[in-house]
This record gives structure tokens, sequence and C-alpha cells, in this order.
């Protein structure tokens, strides 16, 4: 019989809390990483993946582990971290904070910074940009970052146009405040990623001159696809944040400069 992975989200704690039960092999290793990046689609400050109830056919599979925590240090930047039980020897062996509870791990990551975070759902309408350009700018006054608000209006117009007039589905907007670094990414439930080569572009090419005036505002950028779409980002470091990763080093974006 083929494996399987079962996964709980529990959103309601400190930091939300994936719960994993079943048999972890190279079969249901790519359903982990969907179950895992769909939470990071949602901005979460930090992810803890329990896997108390989880057992190893091949302990090669547990690097989804590792490579998700590398597709979410861009963004959103949230660290990744381990719940395990017992002999727990494997787990550490993928440079992941291993902790025996999510208690244990709560304690470690600190209080959470909801105030360094803002949410909203948009329609696919004429409109849609000027409610993004709204809340970003109450973002940076908020945020002290006042600096960014031309920069991150741009941006934040660019992404929620090609959603209006391509993706043609629901959206969300997010902004974070990560340092002196904000971010702004729109998610949205088309599975097409833009493509960017750094040359002009024709009018009609999906996301292509948007980028480029993305490109040439913002920090990094990039895409994270999920299960149901796909989440395009950038960072836009403030006068006296150096340009780069938001935590650590994770997988590559694009950079400017």
């Amino acid at each position: 019989m083929p494996s399987e992975v079962r996964h709980r989200v529990d959103g309601g704690l400190t930091y939300p809390v994936v719960r994993l039960t079943g048999v972890l092999d190279t079969g249901s290793a790519p359903a982990v990483r969907s179950a895992l990046l769909d939470v990071l689609a949602g901005q979460p400050e930090a992810l803890v993946v329990d896997v108390r109830e989880l057992s190893l056919d091949e302990p090669g599979a547990i690097t989804v582990l590792r490579d998700v925590a590398r597709a979410g240090a861009e963004w959103p930047g949230a660290p990744l971290v381990v719940c395990a039980a017992g002999d727990a020897r494997a787990w550490h062996g993928l440079g992941l904070p291993t902790w025996s509870t999510p208690e244990e791990a709560f304690t470690a990551l600190g209080d959470p910074a909801p105030d360094h975070f803002l949410t909203t759902p948009l329609q696919p309408v004429v409109g849609a940009a000027r409610r993004s350009r709204e809340l970003v700018t109450e973002a940076c006054a908020r945020w002290e970052l006042r600096d960014l608000a031309g920069p991150a209006c741009i941006v934040v117009t660019e992404m929620v146009n090609n959603v209006v007039a391509h993706a043609h589905t629901d959206m969300v907007v997010l902004l974070g405040l990560h340092g002196g670094t904000m971010t702004v990414a729109v998610r949205d439930r088309s599975p097409e990623v833009p493509r960017y080569s750094g040359e002009p572009v024709p009018v009609t090419s999906y996301g292509g001159r948007g980028l480029l005036l993305i490109d040439s505002v913002a920090s990094r950028w990039g895409c994270l696809p999920v299960s149901d779409g796909k989440v395009v980002w950038a960072a836009l470091a403030g006068d006296e944040e150096p340009a780069g990763d938001l935590r650590g080093t994770g997988m590559a974006g694009h950079s400017r400069g």
C-alpha cells in the first residue's frame, strides 16, 4: 500500500503547529511539502512542525523539511522548528532547531509580534490596487517607514494589477516588518508563475512589465508556489537596512544592485 502522511494545523497557539502523523518516505514527502508551504503562505512568524507521531520509512525523506525551511527563509522569513520525541538524532541532522515539545519551541522562539504583520483579502476588481496602496501607506506610517511608502506602493500596485488583469482570482495582500525591511506579498489562486528575464517585454506579456518595475525598486523578490496558486513577494530595505535575506540563508531569489 502507498504510504500516507496526515497533517493537522493548530493555528490557535502561540505559533502555528503542523502535526504530522503516518509514514514519511519519498512517496509521501511531496504531500508534506505542499502542506507546510500552504501554512507558510499565510505569513506566520514561525512554523512548528510536530513529528512525534511520524514514522520514518526512508530516513532520507526528512530532507523535505529542510527544503521547506529554505523556501520560507526568503519569504515570509519564518523560521521552521521541529518537535521530535525519543531518539531525535535523525531530525537534528537537518540543521533545524529541534525541541521535545511545542511548548519548548514556543519558549525558544520568544513572544510573537502580531503588530508587525498586516493582511487583507481583495477581489480582482477595479479599485483593488487603490485599496492595497491604502494598506501599504497605513503600514508604512505605523512602522515609521515612510521612506518606503512610495516604492512599496509601486510594488503592491503591480502585483495586484497582475492578478486583476491576468489571474482573475481572489487574492490576499500580506505586509510584514522585519527589522528595517518591509515585505510586500500578494497571494492568488493562479498557478501561472510570472516570468522575468530582465529584458523589455510586450505589453501583453504576463507579469513582465510589472516585474520590471518591482525589480527596479525592491531589494529582493520572488515567487512561492503553493497548492492552490502562488505568492509573489518583494522585500524593500529602509535607508539603514542592508539589502539581503530576511532571516539567514535561504533559496536564492532575485536581488538588485
